[in-house]
């Protein structure tokens, strides 16, 4: 996926930012697509592509880190995971 679909996808949908509230919003089948930095934990990640297969919801793996996931999502900190 490209920054700029990510980009666009920030504009347009209400996107919800860390792990444990995507994982909460997951196990609630409240999310339709997520999206996981590069070197997001191996716990962690581990749990939400378990859920995501579970609820059938869209996992996309980024090439891009948690700190530059942060600031292409204009936050002042990393970010490993994020759905909406």
């Amino acid at each position: 996926m490209s920054i700029e679909n990510l980009k666009k996808i920030l504009k347009e949908k209400k996107v919800i930012f860390g792990s444990e509230r995507t994982l909460k919003l997951l196990r609630r089948g409240k999310l339709t697509e997520i999206f996981i930095a590069s070197n997001c934990p191996k716990n962690v990640k581990a749990d939400i592509i378990h859920y995501a297969k579970i609820a059938n919801v869209k996992l996309t793996e980024l090439e891009e880190p948690n700190d530059e996931l942060g600031v292409i999502c204009k936050k002042p900190f990393s970010i490993s995971v994020l759905g909406y």
